[in-house]
This record gives structure tokens, C-alpha cells and sequence, in this order.
């Protein structure tokens, strides 16, 4: 089994946000976004992470202190393929595999990342990548076949033909490389596109050509694949993100009585035989006991610890 590494992209600004902060600092359920992609190379036993920073790079590094993680600077933001080269020098001697992965999905789950590993390694491939297969594939790159399923490349949204825009299976940006291919590739991308940007994406062309094995798997969910571009992907993640936190509270002995009308941040943590009533807000680093009683219209703010058998109720005040 090869050693691996992560290089995660984080520099982007995000227009369409509407924001000063640097993107990947944007919450989810609590926590920013790019919190979740590190945990998922962390999960997989993914020892050293290189994250390529950019604009708002000194907020992005103030947030995360952690031995594993190593900051790398995109000074212009030049596109994917750019992003990746500037941990050239840092990789130069690296013989294993690189995950490449975006900053904003912190949707992504351990899962995907495994069969994604099991593939590349099964297939011996010198790239694998993750797909999706969207309904609404509109604004994702299309994974491109042949007529016996065989990957031929990806075309960004904007660069597709009528026929190309009808394919479904899209790229999320879950790639797996073999470390020196890799980087040989990307120093070959030329901007040929409408956004004069060097894409990660036309990387993979560059590896066929050169007779190396490049495989795409179908393993990321819908939901998953969503990259968080505006403030409505946003709150649309975060609902998804709030679904997964109440459910995995539900499995581990947790009862929430109004599931739609409860907020639980991820850093909540609860003990069995809890009861969650409705209009119940648990927000940041909270601690609560086994077998209390929380709620109904209740909010706990950190550093709040809730000992074994206590009962949290509203204070309604009465004439």
C-alpha cells in the first residue's frame, strides 16, 4: 500500500458569496468548512495535509493549529492546476499517492474516500477520481466516456457542446494521483478555456495520452457533491450536515422529538437516554450528561456543561 498525502484547495475568494472572510471559514452546523475536509484525510489515515491558502490566507491559518498541516500560498489564484503546482517543490521527492480535494465540500465522508482508495489501488491506475451523477448537473465538470465506459476526460460547464452538457455524471473534485505522474502532467497544462485558468481536470487528458491508467469510480452521493459557491449552498449544506448529526445522535441513544424544529451544532456532544424536545437550540462546544431533559424552547451556548439526569427548561415568566 502506498503512502499518502493530501493537498487541499482553499485560496478561493467567492464572489458570489458576497464575503470578506476567505471562503472555507464560512460554518457548517458550527464548525468551518474546511474542518470537515481535514477530518476526512485525517480518518483515512491521511498523515500530512498541505493546504494551498490565498486570499484571506492569515484568517484561514489563525483558525487551525495542527502539527499535521501544512500551509502553502496560491499569491494569484491561476486555477486548480496552478494550485496544486505550488506544492511542487514540497513533493519533489515524494514516490506515494496525492488526494486533491476541495476546501469548500465539507459534505464529503469517510466513506467515498475509502472506495476511492480501494479502486485506485485495485485498478493499480495511476489517477482515480470519484464521480457523482447529478439530476441537475449544471455547473459541474462532465466525466466523459467512451462506448465502453472507459474515462476519456472532463469538460468544465462552460467548455461543454450541447451533447456534452446532457451528460449527468459529473466531477466533484475527489481525485486520487500518483504522486511524480502527477505533477509531470500538470507542469503540461496550458489555459485553454474560457476562463484562462490552468484546471487540475485537463491533467487527466495529459495522463491518457501518455498511456498511464486513469479510472473514475461513481461513489459520491448527490448531496455530496455539493461545493459551496453561494450563501444559499450554504444553508443548503447545513441542512444536510444538521440531518447527518441528528441521525448519528438518534443511533447512538439520543431521542430528538422534532427533528425539523431542533438545531444541533457538530461540536455538541450528548449522553444516552437524553431527550431533545422541540425548539431546542444547541449551539458550540456543549457538553450534556446521560438522561436529561432539554428543551422545549431551549438555547445552550458554550462552554455550557449539563450534568447526568439534569432538566433544561424555558424560563417563561408569568404575570
Amino acid at each position: 500500500m502506498a503512502e499518502r498525502v493530501a493537498i487541499i484547495l482553499a485560496a478561493g475568494m467567492s464572489t458570489r458569496m458576497n464575503t470578506k472572510m476567505a471562503k472555507v471559514l464560512h460554518e457548517v452546523c458550527g464548525r468551518p468548512m474546511l474542518a470537515y475536509v481535514l477530518d476526512a484525510c485525517r480518518s483515512i489515515g491521511v498523515k500530512r495535509i498541505y493546504v494551498i491558502v490565498g486570499y484571506g490566507a492569515e484568517q484561514v491559518k489563525e483558525q487551525f493549529s495542527a502539527n499535521d498541516v501544512e500551509w502553502v500560498l496560491q499569491e494569484e489564484q491561476k486555477g486548480t492546476a496552478h494550485a496544486v503546482l505550488c506544492c511542487k517543490e514540497k513533493l519533489k521527492d515524494f514516490n506515494g499517492d496525492t488526494l486533491v480535494l476541495c476546501g469548500d465540500g465539507p459534505l464529503i465522508r469517510t466513506e467515498t474516500l475509502n472506495i476511492l482508495i480501494e479502486k485506485h489501488e485495485s485498478e493499480h491506475s495511476a489517477t482515480t477520481l470519484a464521480t457523482a451523477v447529478l439530476d441537475d448537473p449544471i455547473g459541474y465538470g462532465r466525466i466523459v466516456r467512451d462506448q465502453y465506459g472507459n474515462i476519456q476526460g472532463i469538460v468544465e460547464h462552460g467548455d461543454c457542446t450541447k451533447e456534452q452538457l446532457a451528460i449527468k455524471e459529473v466531477n466533484p473534485s475527489y481525485y486520487l494521483f500518483n504522486n511524480k505522474i502527477m505533477f509531470d502532467a500538470l507542469e503540461q497544462v496550458k489555459p485553454n478555456n474560457v476562463k484562462g485558468e490552468y484546471y487540475i481536470t485537463d491533467a487527466l487528458a495529459i495522463i491518457l495520452a501518455a498511456g498511464h491508467k486513469v479510472v473514475a469510480v461513481t461513489a459520491v452521493r448527490p448531496e455530496e457533491a455539493i461545493g459551496i459557491n453561494s450563501r444559499r449552498q450554504l444553508s443548503e449544506a447545513g441542512k444536510i450536515m444538521q440531518h447527518r448529526i441528528q441521525q448519528q445522535f438518534m443511533d447512538n441513544g439520543v431521542t430528538i422529538i422534532d427533528p425539523d424544529n431542533t438545531w444541533i451544532d457538530a461540536c455538541v456532544k450528548i449522553g444516552q437516554d437524553t431527550v431533545i424536545e422541540p425548539f431546542t437550540y444547541i449551539q458550540g462546544d456543549v457538553k450534556i450528561g446521560k438522561n436529561c431533559r432539554i428543551g422545549p424552547f431551549v438555547y445552550i451556548k458554550p462552554p455550557s456543561v449539563i450534568e447526568d439526569g439534569a432538566a433544561v427548561e424555558a424560563s417563561i415568566s408569568r404575570k
